[in-house]
């Protein structure tokens, strides 16, 4: 039954026949429902007319012997106050339901006994009645009678009616119900046969429709089948015409084949720079060995110390940006950045924090060591390109904290602007690996100031170099 019910389009089968069953259900049991109450009250009323029509000739002093009690061989009873049948059709055999269960007439005791009592007896019997005058209630119960040998089920109404000479009677006839029982009984077989009938239709119809609408979804588990089969992520998977809900699935998916084709190509290109990188002072360090070991007394130890000094800050820019592409998320301790910038500039030969404005009272939420490396890294590049001075300030704009990084060196031109902040890229003239480093320490810079929420940026310097702004949510 799981795999049965596995897919979607056996499930929506399922389901739409389903609803549609109980609505069928609901709507015919109503139907049946009002069919019968509708044959039962028009049985009713029929039952009503014929008992009207005998007191009719009961109030104008129609004889018992004239009385029309066999049309329609309809069963008719006329009881007087006592309860005792003083009239009733020829074909009448047997009878329950009117409560008076005699099918022959018993003859009066007297012709005016019964209206002796000049109607003292009205508010026992029922409504009071004039003389001549028909009830106007009628009561109605469900019974059978035997009529010439045929049993049926009848429907009785009780009519009351007061005379001249022979006091309140009551006259009793039925209605057959053959008509409600044969209506009812035929519409449940058309019901019963219908409905399969159209469930069936339903599910089919919906087996086919679904499995239409779910025909681009199963080419689109296909073509990423195939593309994880292949490890091809420059693949698509098709994207139908019909502009719904699947066409936006297949979009989306290709949006982020797209995102993982980029992501993917950029740690390529990250491992292959990093290797490279890597490489070159590996490739010096072991080289200032191996001369060493031959010749001592050809070391080069402040080499292979600085050499050694670059490859383990390599080491560590990889492994932060590797934590960072990770996803790992900053502390939300309280950084002043005031504190933070005077800290990083202190030591640095030329390097200046401007005082005043807000400079003491500029605080962020983040992870103090993070941010710290990014300052650190934005002092080195702007004394690694300044002149003579750089100039370090921190001032609050609205909700943001800004913190600026000066240098009168020759700028960054407005094309590379962007690009500086690429990982293991490095101007023209700062290729060299005592100037231009790995090309790690803006990217990583900019990357922290993301994480935290923020923004780096380039412009153009008050004194003609390079001004890096770091934009972060003020706390």
């Amino acid at each position: 039954m799981s795999r049965l019910l596995g897919s979607v389009r056996a499930r929506a089968t399922l389901g739409a026949t389903l609803v549609v069953a109980v609505a069928l259900v609901a709507a015919g049991t109503a139907v049946l429902l009002s069919l019968r109450s509708n044959l039962l009250g028009e049985a009713g009323t029929q039952a009503e007319r014929s008992a009207r029509e005998v007191a009719t000739e009961l109030a104008v002093g129609t004889p018992y012997a004239d009385l029309s009690l066999d049309v329609d061989d309809r069963p008719v009873q006329v009881v007087d106050e006592d309860g005792t049948l003083v009239a009733a059709g020829e074909d009448l055999e047997r009878i329950t339901g009117t409560g008076v269960d005699a099918v022959k007439p018993q003859p009066a005791a007297s012709p005016g006994g019964a209206g002796d009592d000049d109607g003292d007896d009205d508010d026992d019997a029922g409504e009071p009645l004039e003389p001549g005058e028909i009830g106007e209630r009628t009561t109605i119960s469900d019974g059978s009678a035997t009529i010439d040998g045929e049993t049926e089920d009848y429907r009785f109404a009780a009519v009351p009616v007061e005379t001249e000479d022979r006091g309140r009677l009551t006259v009793y006839a039925g209605a057959p119900l053959s008509a409600e029982h044969g209506a009812v009984n035929t519409a449940l077989t058309v019901m019963l046969i219908g409905f399969p009938v159209l469930l069936a239709v339903v599910g089919w119809v919906t087996w086919l429709v679904t499995r239409r609408a779910l025909r681009p979804v199963e080419g689109i588990r296909r073509e990423m089948a195939a593309i994880t089969a292949s490890e091809d992520l420059a693949r698509r998977v098709p994207v139908p015409g019909t502009h719904d809900e699947v066409a936006r699935l297949a979009s989306t998916t290709n949006e982020t084949l797209a995102a993982l084709e980029a992501s993917v190509e950029r740690q390529r290109r990250f491992v292959a720079d990093a290797s490279h990188e890597l490489r070159s002072p590996i490739a010096s360090l072991r080289t200032q060995l191996e001369v060493a070991a031959a010749h001592p007394e050809l070391l080069d130890l402040d080499g292979a110390v600085e050499d050694t000094v670059r490859l383990q800050r390599l080491a560590a820019d990889l492994l932060l940006l590797a934590r960072l592409d990770a996803g790992e998320r900053p502390a939300d301790a309280r950084v002043d950045l005031a504190a933070l910038a005077r800290e990083e500039a202190a030591g640095r030969a030329g390097v200046s924090v401007q005082e005043g404005g807000e400079t003491g009272a500029v605080a962020v939420a983040g992870s103090r060591g993070q941010l710290g490396r990014v300052l650190a890294n934005l002092l080195d590049n702007a004394q690694r390109h300044a002149r003579s001075a750089v100039v370090v300030s921190v001032r609050r704009d609205g909700g943001l904290a800004v913190v600026g990084v000066a240098d009168d060196g020759d700028g960054v031109p407005e094309a590379d602007r962007e690009r500086i902040f690429e990982r293991f890229v490095r101007l023209d003239d700062a290729r060299s690996r005592d100037d231009g480093g790995a090309g790690l320490g803006l990217a990583i810079a900019r990357d922290v100031a993301v994480r935290h929420g923020g923004t780096l940026t380039v412009h153009g310097g008050p004194a003609g170099g390079a001004l890096f702004e770091l934009r972060l949510p003020a706390a």
